[in-house]
């Protein structure tokens, strides 16, 4: 058997994307020494590359530097899936998005680039009610232009993880799609409840 199944793999680039801008939230993940780096940095997809900023201060940053390799994982919804929801007698399973990519980092060193990056990207967060606008003139933008590094990644492979018991007859895939969105809603408002 191969693994992953073949209804668990979504090649289709377009729909990785669509997982990327609707969450950007990504873990960088490079090795230095033997030793993996990881850090949870927005990307923004644009004109076929990954953009992103880093603090030079976190241990990662040394480390994108040009031609160095990442791998990147983004996660859309996620939950358990009970076999209380299907209309046919299944086991337990947990459904999931995930994007799997690797790549190529270049630095960009202009301060320049980086001002007009980190304008787009907030640009591109505060979609669609666009209640912030971050001006270039921003006196606390420009002091911080030089503790921030900013890079763009050139994907090198992409693989997308859509578990979303595709593997089930119809109707048992959409009561499981419904219990994600369900799941989802309902716990993220459980867990802030007990730890903030």
């Amino acid at each position: 058997m191969n693994y992953p199944p073949k209804h668990h793999q979504d090649d289709n680039i377009n729909h990785i994307i669509e997982v990327i801008n609707a969450y950007p939230l990504a873990s960088v993940i490079s090795v230095s020494e033997n030793q993996p780096l990881i850090t949870h940095l927005p990307l923004i997809f644009e004109d076929g590359k990954l953009i992103g900023h880093i603090d030079i201060h976190n241990p990662q940053a040394n480390y994108l530097k040009n031609d160095c390799d990442v791998t990147l994982i983004f996660s859309g919804p996620e939950c358990y899936i009970s076999p209380s929801v299907y209309a046919t007698s299944q086991l337990p399973t947990w459904n999931y998005i995930k994007v799997h990519l690797k790549g190529t980092v270049k630095a960009i060193d202009s301060k320049a680039a980086l001002k007009q990056s980190l304008i787009r990207m907030t640009e591109f967060l505060e979609a669609p009610d666009y209640k912030y606008v971050l001006e270039p003139d921003n006196p606390k933008l420009d002091r911080n232009l030089n503790y921030i590094k900013m890079f763009e990644i050139t994907i090198t492979n992409w693989e997308g993880k859509f578990k979303l018991s595709q593997d089930k007859k119809p109707s048992d895939t959409e009561a499981a799609r419904t219990e994600l969105i369900r799941a989802n809603q309902e716990s993220i408002k459980h867990f802030l409840d007990k730890v903030f």
